[in-house]
């Protein structure tokens, strides 16, 4: 079940129907729940559209309200009942179907965006969050709201306004109200290039901050040193470089641990660091995190694990992975969506959003 940040009020009250005249919202196939929760805190309807594939697998929408002259708001996020190129070309094509239909603005609501991971350059390879932040300006956007980029660096990559929302005061506050013991807890950068993240959690909970090191989080990024061989001249002959093993930078020991991460896909990785951890002396291990695609088997790898609980939003739906994984807690962040949409409609700020949240989050 998820759990709501503030209740079922915005901050700065509803919707009301006068306004919302030039507004329309419409929902891809990904996240209809959240899509549905969100028109229902504004007050606005979700206004209905025919998504469908035909016999070669083409994909076809069909908008049932005119948007003409309109501000359409596109909700879909990463990751869901389809693959996530099947979901991006759905957003393409109601996007561009938006925009051959006289919408004066289309803003894409994508709470997790895909691809933001592939965005530093590999051997051989591309930089394929531009190409997708290309794709989505060629479609037709003109503004983008996500939650959590994997790297803030990301929103240089679009031609046009990004708001790149954070949903951390969210988990802090679920963490200070669901976990009785929390002040006897240490939060945990699962690997150094999360320590910014992991600092700004424990400055708020007041906690101390401890990071593991030794775990290689790309071991194919192309920067491992052949090994030697007789044919190659002594001078340029390097050592392969070995992964250095797994340790913890600081003291758990009969503490809780509150590992920091920002998303969760295939889980190995995620469970060694929680053996370290458990083998350090920790009472019990939380996991925080925004998105949680859970690939594969990881549910069931997450429900076998030493983890004891997984506190993850809503950004991606979750109802599938929780009955898989009982160790899966849900939270809410349509509020702050709701929130965004309303004040970006009303030409509002965004900076109460961003509201005591640090620089470094």
């Amino acid at each position: 079940m998820a759990v709501s940040w503030t209740g079922n009020k915005l901050p700065h009250g509803t919707m009301s129907t006068p306004y919302a005249k030039g507004m329309i919202v419409i929902s891809g196939s990904s996240c209809k729940e959240l899509a549905a929760s969100v028109t229902r805190r504004m007050d606005v309807p979700l206004s209905p559209t025919d998504i469908k594939k035909d016999s070669s697998n083409e994909t076809h929408v069909d908008i049932n309200v005119s948007v003409r002259g309109k501000d359409v708001f596109i909700i879909q996020t990463g990751h869901g009942n389809l693959s996530c190129n099947d979901l991006l070309m759905e957003l393409f094509i109601l996007t561009y179907a938006c925009r051959t239909s006289s919408a004066r603005k289309i803003i894409g609501v994508i709470p997790y965006l895909p691809y933001s991971t592939h965005c530093i350059m590999r051997r051989r390879g591309c930089v394929t969050a531009k190409l997708l932040a290309s794709m989505m300006a060629k479609s037709g956007l003109s503004h983008l709201v996500t939650m959590d980029l994997y790297h803030k660096e990301i929103q240089g990559f679009f031609d046009f306004p990004v708001d790149n929302l954070r949903c951390s005061q969210f988990l802090i506050q679920y963490i200070t109200s669901h976990i009785p013991d929390y002040k006897n807890g240490v939060v945990v950068a699962r690997y150094p290039g999360v320590t910014l993240r992991a600092t700004s959690f424990a400055e708020r909970l007041r906690l101390s901050l401890a990071v593991i090191h030794g775990e290689v989080k790309d071991p194919h990024d192309g920067r491992n040193s052949p090994p030697p061989d007789d044919h190659t001249p002594r001078r340029i002959q390097v050592a392969r470089k070995e992964k250095p093993p797994l340790n913890i930078v600081g003291d758990v020991e009969g503490h809780n641990a509150f590992i920091i991460d920002d998303v969760i896909d295939e889980v190995d990785s995620l469970i060694a660091a929680a053996q370290c951890i458990k083998k350090s002396g920790a009472k019990k291990i939380f996991v925080v995190a925004t998105h949680a695609p859970l690939s594969g088997d990881s549910p069931k790898k997450l429900q076998e694990s030493c983890i004891d609980q997984a506190i993850v939003t809503n950004t991606i739906p979750q109802e599938e992975n929780s009955k898989i994984c009982t160790k899966l807690q849900t939270i809410d962040i349509s509020v702050m969506l709701s929130e965004a949409i309303r004040r970006i409609y009303h030409g509002e700020s965004m900076s109460y959003l961003f509201k005591n949240v640090p620089l470094e989050d």
